[in-house]
């Protein structure tokens, strides 16, 4: 009894650690320049590199944000990274900052 209990603790644990490692590689930042930025509808079009977790070229294109606040301190021309997410078939901007 007590060594079952061992080993579905340690396959617990096993399965969350890998799952932070794939979750962390899946969602890493994009390289992308600013073109508009729609604060009042929570909207920015970025030029950006290719978006790996999203199978997706390089383009420039208009993403949602999860949080308009992200949007405060961007302008046309900056440089920034970003995370970006499909999400029910719609693309959002989870977390996005600007490059010094």
């Amino acid at each position: 009894m007590k060594k079952s209990i061992i080993f579905a603790v340690s396959m617990l644990l096993v399965s969350v650690f890998t799952t932070s490692f794939v979750h962390a590689d899946s969602h890493e930042m994009t390289n992308g320049e600013v073109r508009r930025v729609d604060a009042a509808n929570g909207k920015i079009t970025v030029r950006h590199e290719e978006i790996k977790n999203l199978d997706m070229p390089s383009m420039s294109m208009v993403f949602t944000v999860k949080n308009p606040e992200l949007l405060s301190d961007l302008k046309r021309g900056d440089k920034v990274e970003f995370i970006a997410i499909e999400e029910d078939g719609k693309l959002f901007i989870t977390e996005i900052k600007a490059k010094e």
